[in-house]
């Protein structure tokens, strides 16, 4: 093994890569625009919901609770009779129908209890689920207020102090931001890596390297530094300029830490793509291959849905995975001020599991490098 074919050739890479506009595109876009978007597209409360009432009880109290839905929670209601709320909500124009049964007001001061129906349009997941606890939080406070007379909040025999740590305005940018740095860093990764190795098939220049005097590690080491490099860089700038600098995140441990995780983060996900791009036979086939492979990574990594809340077989599945450790590092270094006392044991993981998926992708590049020429 000689340094300076491992040099050489990751640079060959970098050049090739250089020469390639689309892709250079999609990290640009990776690494900056898709992650400001990833952490500012979906809504931190509820905005403009469409509401319609049935209001069949026509009475002080139900025109009071129709006036408690306003804007910028809600749209002005729309006033509708009981047999344009199924038409309506089939159609998509509401996403919820408030049902006010006749009597509704003289049940309720006769000491029955009433039932208000509230329809949802469960399609729409993310407005129905704020939304249904915002209306019923809406019309618990008019019913109490009506009740007793007077506006104003019942004073509660106890008082919660409540400390967000960490996220002192529970921003969820704050959160997707550096989310999307780790899923943009596997992603990528993943991609250059497998592809960069396919492109020499498809452009015919693995005979070139199979008469040269370099060792098939040399190859797979040269791809593994050059494309690590630029996500590792890209990295740093979307942690920097997008995460600290445009999303305003305030972070609170070391970025020097957290990039030294971010390499042994690309070590691993740069050899996954070798593998991967030793079991395609073209660039199509890698794409499905990464459909089955970065799914799971992103959505089972604990960087979307607490891994807590998932089944015990799929938490241990994926501590096999790079990504899951990936994501519990990030957070503790960028949002807890965590240092290398408390994250080693991430660190070990990482360097294991990589070290493991490199071994498996270099013996499986040696028995087929003779085949892609």
């Amino acid at each position: 093994m000689h340094a300076s074919n491992i040099l050489r050739l990751g640079v060959k890479e970098l050049r090739s890569l250089w020469r390639d506009p689309m892709m250079l595109v999609f990290i640009v876009y990776a690494f900056s625009l898709a992650i400001y978007i990833g952490a500012t597209a979906l809504p931190e409360t509820l905005n403009k919901a469409p509401i319609a009432i049935i209001d069949e009880d026509q009475s002080a109290l139900s025109a009071r609770i129709a006036s408690a839905f306003y804007p910028p929670s809600f749209t002005p209601p729309a006033m509708i009779g009981r047999k344009e709320m199924d038409p309506a909500l089939d159609a998509g124009r509401y996403t919820f129908a408030l049902n006010i049964p006749p009597n509704f007001q003289r049940d309720l001061l006769a000491g029955r209890q009433p039932t208000i129906q509230l329809n949802v349009d469960a399609t729409r997941m993310s407005q129905a689920f704020t939304g249904n606890a915002y209306i019923q939080q809406i019309l618990h406070g008019e019913v109490s207020e009506f009740v007793r007379r007077y506006r104003g909040a019942a004073e509660s025999p106890v008082t919660l102090a409540v400390r967000a740590r960490f996220n002192p305005t529970l921003n969820e940018s704050w959160f997707g931001g550096v989310m999307e740095v780790v899923n943009s860093i596997t992603m990528l990764s993943i991609v250059l890596t497998g592809a960069a190795l396919i492109r020499e098939r498809e452009h015919g220049t693995v005979e070139h390297l199979l008469v040269m005097p370099v060792t098939p590690f040399e190859i797979m080491a040269s791809k593994v530094w050059a494309m690590g490099l630029v996500v590792w860089l890209a990295s740093a700038f979307a942690v920097l300029v997008v995460v600290r600098g445009v999303l305003g995140v305030t972070i609170q441990g070391s970025i020097p830490l957290f990039m030294l995780a971010a390499a042994l983060q690309v070590f691993a996900t740069t050899s996954m793509g070798i593998l991967l791009g030793t079991l395609a036979r073209s660039m199509q086939q890698f794409a499905l291959l990464l459909m089955l492979v970065l799914l799971p990574l992103e959505l089972l990594s604990g960087g979307v849905t607490p891994r807590e809340a998932m089944p015990d077989a799929v938490q241990f599945i994926m501590q096999a995975a790079p990504t899951t450790h990936f994501v519990k590092l990030s957070q503790g270094i960028l949002y807890r001020g965590a240092g290398l006392d408390v994250v080693w044991p991430q660190f070990l993981a990482i360097a294991i599991i990589g070290s493991i998926f490199f071994g498996i992708a270099l013996a499986r590049f040696r028995r087929t490098i003779g085949t892609m020429a």
